[in-house]
């Protein structure tokens, strides 16, 4: 029976999507569940499975075309060989044991297999970071990028005789002077987009303040090992920020709400997106219901996220929607910075790197692990007096932790 292979249904705020890559042709025996192409959307990457075992008939779309939700992507005839597949890998890998290729094999998808024998790299060196530890084609690239970097050090030029990658600047002619045009991808682009909206198309102001640290970081350290070792999950200083953000927003609706024509949509929920960078450029991820999550929930969700952000299978699920944007540019070693919005958001919370610097207290000069925070709100919907008091309701949250329990 000829079935179809079928782009996922995508949400409302996603229209389309690009092919990226078939990681099958026309004629290839597939089995069920094995990834047959990528498709990249403005929010995410995704994989499409094969519905069914059998055969691909016919590839309706090629690499770098744009095909709709739920739209034909290829036909697959469900009656064909399915059993093929398993000859094929290992006469082309005659050279290793036959249970050694047959249990590899599968693991490897024609463009990843030809990767690996024109470069003779042996596959079990590279670690997969696809479904079940399948091979991609990302892993291997970054693998070969690992092996030449070890061995820049020593002599450039002769890094730049064993691969044509390394070519990029091994200074060639005196005189030359070179540059690539390089399309962005549609996540690039598409964020490129929403930041320019919002600047055109907000009031945007950042409002600052500082904190000081030491309360969490000793509250931390006390219980920190205990922690992991009831839940599982690492306390770090993001889970903080949540639970202050989201005490702060029951104080301050304005800033959980937005503007939609000349109505004021106000959310009696607080869905945080916390902002993560990813190979492919900055996502925003959705803590749902952050103001009811525990602080292990907390970290547990973000750990999550931060995995599938860097494996590149974040869902469509996981960036839709959020009511409020927390960004930690401190993780690259930010010291101050005023955030864009999230449209169609009214704030984001910045945080920074965490700094030692030199504060009077009852008169003394002490040494205090500082951060600077930065409120970047719509001053159509929130007036600078909620959004320094907002900022105050975080800073005296984080200076004395107990209040996020008692919510005071």
């Amino acid at each position: 029976m000829i079935i179809d292979v079928k782009v996922p249904a995508l949400s409302e705020s996603v229209p389309d999507a690009t092919l990226i890559e078939w990681k099958k042709q026309a004629g290839d025996a597939v089995t069920q569940g094995e990834i047959l192409i990528e498709l990249e959307t403005d929010k995410v990457v995704l994989e499409v499975p094969a519905p069914e075992s059998g055969v691909l008939t016919e590839l309706l779309k090629q690499n770098g075309e744009i095909a709709l939700s739920e739209e034909p992507l290829a036909h697959l005839d469900t009656e064909g060989a399915a059993a093929s597949p398993a000859p094929v890998p290992a006469a082309e890998a005659p050279v290793v044991a036959p249970a050694a290729s047959a249990e590899s094999a599968p693991r490897l998808s024609p463009a990843v297999r030809k990767l690996v024998d024109e470069h003779g790299l042996d596959p079990a060196d590279i670690s997969g970071t696809g479904t079940d530890g399948r091979l991609t084609k990302g892993d291997v690239l970054a693998y070969m990028k690992q092996q030449a970097d070890a061995k820049t050090a020593p002599a450039p030029a002769a890094v730049a005789t064993p691969s044509p990658a390394p070519v990029v600047v091994a200074p060639a002619a005196p005189g030359e002077r070179q540059e690539r045009r390089v399309p962005m991808t549609r996540l690039r682009s598409r964020i490129a987009e929403r930041l320019l909206s919002a600047q055109q198309n907000a009031a945007i102001l950042t409002t600052f303040n500082e904190i000081n640290m030491q309360p969490v970081m000793e509250l931390r350290a006390r219980h920190r090992d205990q922690f992991e070792k009831i839940h599982g999950a690492r306390l770090g200083f993001m889970s903080f920020f949540v639970r202050a953000a989201t005490l702060a927003l029951a104080k301050f609706p304005e800033i959980n709400a937005y503007i939609d024509g000349s109505d004021t949509v106000y959310h009696d929920y607080c869905d945080i997106g916390v902002a993560v960078g990813s190979p492919r450029g900055l996502v925003v991820p959705v803590l749902r219901d952050a103001d009811q999550l525990s602080f292990a929930q907390i970290e547990s969700n973000i750990a999550a996220f931060g995995a599938k952000a860097k494996d590149g299978t974040l869902s469509i699920e996981d960036m839709t929607g959020g009511t409020f944007t927390i960004s930690n540019g401190g993780v690259f070693g930010s010291l101050l910075s005023t955030p864009i919005l999230n449209p169609p958001q009214s704030g984001i919370l910045g945080m920074h790197k965490i700094q030692q610097r030199p504060m009077v207290e009852d008169g003394e000069i002490v040494i205090r692990p500082m951060m600077y925070l930065a409120l970047s709100y719509d001053h159509r919907i929130v007036d600078g007096r909620e959004a320094v008091q907002f900022l105050v309701t975080i800073k005296d949250a984080l200076e004395d932790p107990g209040r996020m329990l008692l919510e005071v």
